[in-house]
């Protein structure tokens, strides 16, 4: 039975749109499983929210008030051990993948209540984390603003990732796995059946697959569907973020404070983030936006207020009504997108959910 299904998925076409961590992902899952997958990419590879994105891997930071939610982003978060395992040893590239923990920081009184409200809702979630009074603050995380500082949470499963490095792994492992990667190839219509699904890639070549997944991000409404309702509305969510060049495990823990956070990466890149913005497809370095976050930078960490950033970027975090994740209204398109701040904590538990419901569907 094994050997036959097998032959099965190898007759089976899936076709991709999104080269982004999402989209990647799911290729290499479904390339696993032995189907043939043709990732089609408008641009560049992992060259948009993927390559934006600074990495935080964590259900204590974003996760408050939904519970199928929060369930999702704890699976994914307990996935991606073996996910990194599976993408360097496919890869044979290095990730830096850190399991250090958060620590969620209040200056006064009211912000260490509210601070410790949502941690208690937080653990009807099955999010973990722990109260530290100021003085253990200040002895674990010296660097950190010590006026006024009330008090912290710590959230011991938090980890981040380097999603550059993800993408750089998932590049090699899908094309080791058979994955064909077609960049600057933007599809424009796809024609949805029961049984499979026709797309229109621009410059008017017609290619059919068995299934198409929709994963273009911020972008993935822009693709016509034909034969089902339209799918949910995608938008653009921009984000600024700096980075300053530190001593090495200078922030050994992901920071948070409010709307801001610091992490820093392996190689040194100490990343500070990240401002929330409806401007469209508007790519220009706001200075008024990165000056808000120096500022916030500095105010946490005292020694940033005079250190200038070594690099300022932005990106478009792919914003939706709800998460869209799943085959859409019975056809041959699976929809994942609308991920928004937790794409790449969210990647693995994405593409375990597509790949398992494409097998059961198709096989």
């Amino acid at each position: 039975m094994a050997g036959s299904r097998d032959i099965q998925e190898k007759q089976k076409n899936i076709g991709v749109i999104g080269g982004g961590i999402i989209g990647a992902s799911a290729a290499f899952r479904l390339a696993q499983r032995g189907f043939r997958v043709t990732v089609f990419e408008r641009g560049g590879w992992g060259a948009e929210a993927s390559w934006a994105g600074a990495g935080m891997l964590a259900p204590g930071g974003e996760m408050d008030g939904d519970p199928a939610l929060a369930a999702l982003a704890i699976k994914s978060r307990q996935l991606y051990p073996q996910f990194v395992k599976d993408l360097i040893e496919a890869s044979g590239r290095s990730i830096d993948f850190q399991e250090n923990g958060a620590l969620d920081v209040a200056y006064g009184d009211a912000e260490w209540k509210a601070l410790q409200a949502r941690a208690d809702r937080q653990r009807v979630l099955g999010i973990c984390s722990k109260a530290m009074a100021a003085d253990k603050v200040k002895a674990f995380w010296p660097f950190l603003r010590t006026e006024n500082l009330a008090g912290g949470i710590f959230y011991p499963d938090d980890a981040l990732v380097d999603p550059r490095e993800v993408m750089a792994a998932l590049r090699i492992a899908c094309e080791r796995a058979g994955v064909a990667i077609e960049l600057q190839s933007e599809i424009e219509t796809v024609i949805a059946g029961e049984t499979g699904a026709s797309m229109q890639v621009a410059g008017g070549r017609e290619v059919h697959m068995d299934a198409v997944i929709v994963a273009a991000g911020a972008w993935s409404s822009a693709v016509e569907l034909h034969g089902v309702a339209p799918q949910p509305a995608a938008f653009p969510v921009k984000g600024h973020l700096l980075g300053y060049r530190m001593p090495d495990k200078y922030c050994q823990t992901i920071v948070r404070c409010g709307q801001s956070y610091l992490l820093q990466r392996a190689n040194g890149l100490l990343i500070v983030g990240a401002s929330v913005e409806r401007a469209g497809f508007e790519r220009a370095v706001r200075p008024a936006v990165v000056l808000q976050l120096e500022k916030a930078a500095g105010f946490l960490l005292p020694h940033l207020a005079e250190t200038t950033p070594t690099e300022v970027w932005a990106g478009f975090r792919p914003g939706s009504d709800a998460l869209q994740l799943g085959r859409w209204q019975g056809s041959a398109v699976y929809l994942a997108y609308g991920h928004y701040r937790n794409g790449i904590l969210l990647a693995p538990v994405t593409a375990e959910r597509l790949s398992t419901e494409i097998a059961s569907d198709l096989l």
